[in-house]
């Protein structure tokens, strides 16, 4: 029998609403079992822990970040599983950033949460929560099947890295636009073996991310002052522009200068597209030649959420520029293309 431990850090899943007051305050989960008594039917150990005090995820840092690693980490040899309840907003930022922190993992870490509190009559918390532990629960000859950093959300499993919040009021609130789904829950527990990782190194933790990361969109009349401004003045090591299409910038001299000027300083500029699927093609218009010829590093198909942390994760590393983007666009854990 699988033994999962389920860490409780915050957000909507983990809330009751007084119905005298209307307002929301979190529950007590080592209660979690009176709340959802159809977890003692999942054939699995299971036991519980808050990361400290529950958080809003608007509020989730580096540190919230390093706090969980670690508590992973020391807990690793104890547990088959592990299950991350976490606030949707940023839950992909953070999910993200622990796939690029565990090397070699032989386990599933699972994220979820929901759109409405587990008390209320129409929440979506308890089949989210139910089918995230019975995934990390899944073994073949006693070991693992699953061996990722996962999000499970309204009947779907995506691989961490390649997920994003796409709605703020739906239940089905997460997509993965450029990978398919690890797995999907219906009357049948469905599982795409062959989509799932496989450790190619030892377990390793590196919970290094610097801060020193960007994130800028460009957009039709953007006033150009403001664009020099925030490329020229802010002390960033990185640089994520969310460019046109497949990759396009304006045609502006001063605009290509400063970035060549910036570069040089040892910039590391990662051009995503605005597409909601899709990818880079660096060169592949005019548009995007200056670019290409500036050394930008091309997200290919990564999503933003991946690219921040990837960024994060890369530059806690000391590394030069030409190592970074050797890096970036070599995929790590399934992040990219």
């Amino acid at each position: 029998m699988a033994k999962i431990l389920l860490i409780y850090t915050g957000g909507t899943i983990g809330m009751v609403r007084d119905y005298q007051t209307k307002s929301l305050r979190p529950f007590n989960f080592s209660n979690l079992l009176e709340r959802i008594p159809e977890i003692k039917l999942i054939e699995a150990e299971l036991d519980t822990i808050s990361l400290g005090e529950p958080i809003d995820s608007s509020d989730m840092s580096i540190s919230h970040w390093q706090s969980l690693i670690h508590l992973i980490d020391e807990n690793y040899k104890k547990y088959d599983g592990f299950v991350v309840l976490h606030g949707t907003d940023t839950m992909a930022y953070t999910a993200s950033a622990l796939s690029f922190a565990f090397r070699g993992l032989e386990k599933p870490i699972i994220f979820t949460g929901s759109q409405l509190p587990i008390g209320d009559l129409r929440t979506d918390a308890k089949e989210n929560l139910i089918s995230s532990i019975h995934y990390a629960a899944l073994q073949k000859e006693d070991k693992p099947i699953i061996k990722e950093v996962c999000i499970y959300f309204e009947y779907k499993l995506y691989r961490a890295n390649r997920t994003t919040k796409k709605s703020a009021n739906h239940f089905d609130a997460f997509a993965s636009p450029n990978f398919p789904n690890l797995g999907e829950s219906g009357v049948e527990m469905e599982l795409n073996e062959q989509l799932l990782l496989s450790p190619t190194e030892k377990y390793s933790v590196n919970d290094g991310f610097s801060p020193e990361v960007g994130l800028l969109k460009i957009f039709p009349g953007m006033n150009h002052q403001y664009l020099y401004d925030c490329i020229g003045n802010l002390n960033l090591k990185a640089l994520v522009l969310e460019a046109f299409g497949s990759g396009n910038v304006f045609n502006d001299k001063k605009f290509n200068h400063i970035l060549a000027k910036r570069i040089d300083e040892g910039l590391n500029l990662i051009v995503l597209s605005q597409c909601f699927s899709g990818e880079v093609h660096l060169g592949k218009y005019t548009a995007s030649n200056a670019l290409l010829e500036l050394g930008a590093v091309s997200g290919k198909d990564i999503t933003t959420e991946a690219a921040i942390t990837k960024s994060m994760s890369l530059l806690s590393d000391g590394i030069d520029r030409q190592l970074f983007k050797f890096e970036f666009e070599k995929n790590i854990c399934g992040e990219i293309k």
